[in-house]
């Protein structure tokens, strides 16, 4: 499955213009949503400052993508209903990653302060009673679950027909739980201080790989049909696909370079995430090499120094290069299992396409 430079192109100008359609969706829903939060009382106007900010500016919109392209490659035709259900998967998303700043303690998201320090200085400007972390720390728990509830709302109000929501509804709850229960291991991972590659893994799987990908492809299928060899193809492409993209999501909680990334330079390595790449690492590290590891590992004071002996270890010990063919060899299973959808037909040419080019986009990251 190949195309020349100007399909590719063209492709490019499709999948740029769906990013932007995604955003007009989720700007006009927020400001219905702001109105009803203004019957509510003022009071509710920084909950609605924070969240427009959260969403609008910036994000990949990835899971919005695959959901469309899933509906597409199953047979669903363009519209605005198929658009704001897809959307609604962006507000899920801010759920995930609000909640799991809160977990980690992160200092900011997207070059922005978290939303838990943008409350936590919100109290202390207004010079309320009681802790001004604390504050944050509830509030922003609490716009995690109101972008919850306005995801499943999204959804359902989209506009399209009753009996596809319903065929939705099974994937959409199985995605929910799967998300949820994936944090639970993250932070279960981090509490045990463990280093096994297997559970490092599983972590990848259920806190990201599953509800980025594969998920958003099976709602978007079953909103159109859900025929179950769609959904298998959907799972064979996306499954590998997606922790791809999240080993690459560790590379660059590593390596990143905190001017794309949004966040600060080894902030992964702050917050003691216990990553495929930790685990590799550890796994082949000598004593004193370990030991480096057991010193700066999960140090929220971290400094540039202690980021730059962690980073030494993680190549020294072979675990970057180990890790980035993970990577490699899961994305050609992905593109391999695509290729084979295409020529059988499986799934609507143009969506196989712009499928392969997300593929390559989203574990080098230019989407």
């Amino acid at each position: 499955m190949t195309a020349g430079p100007a399909a590719s192109a063209d492709r490019s100008l499709l999948a740029a213009d769906l990013r932007e359609r995604v955003q007009t969706v989720l700007t006009r829903f927020l400001s219905e949503q702001s109105a009803v939060l203004e019957t509510i009382g003022t009071d509710l106007e920084p909950v609605t400052d924070a969240l427009r900010e959260f969403l609008l500016d910036g994000g990949k919109r990835l899971r919005p993508t695959f959901a469309y392209w899933g509906y597409r490659g199953a047979g669903g035709q363009d519209g605005d209903s198929i658009l704001r259900a897809a959307a609604s998967l962006e507000l899920l998303h801010a759920c995930a990653l609000i909640h799991d700043d809160v977990m980690d303690g992160s200092d900011t998201r997207r070059g922005h302060p978290a939303v838990h320090r943008r409350f936590a200085v919100l109290h202390d400007k207004q010079a309320w009673e009681g802790s001004s972390d604390t504050f944050g720390e509830s509030a922003a728990i609490l716009l995690g679950d109101l972008c919850l509830v306005w995801a499943e709302q999204m959804l359902t109000t989209s506009g399209l027909p009753e009996t596809a929501l319903v065929r939705a509804r099974g994937v959409y709850d199985e995605m929910r739980v799967e998300l949820m229960s994936g944090q639970y291991l993250d932070l279960l991972e981090q509490a045990r201080g463990g280093h096994d590659m297997a559970r490092a893994l599983r972590v990848a799987r259920y806190k990201s790989a599953k509800y980025t990908i594969e998920r958003p492809l099976h709602v978007g299928a079953a909103l159109a049909g859900d025929d179950p060899e769609v959904r298998t193809v959907y799972s064979d492409y996306g499954l590998p696909l997606g922790e791809a993209f999240q080993l690459r999501d560790d590379v660059l909680g590593v390596f990143g370079d905190p001017e794309v990334t949004g966040k600060p330079a080894g902030d992964d390595l702050r917050e003691g995430k216990r990553t495929a790449l930790i685990a590799m690492a550890l796994d082949h590290a000598d004593p004193a090499q370990a030991a480096v590891v057991r010193e700066h590992l999960g140090d929220p004071e971290l400094e540039r120094g202690g980021v730059e002996a962690l980073r030494t270890v993680i190549s020294d010990t072979g675990a970057l290069d180990k890790v980035e063919a993970l990577i490699e060899q899961r994305t050609q299973q992905a593109l391999g299992a695509l290729d084979v959808a295409a020529r059988r037909g499986t799934i609507a040419a143009e969506a196989a396409e712009v499928l392969q080019d997300l593929a390559v986009a989203a574990t080098t990251r230019r989407v």
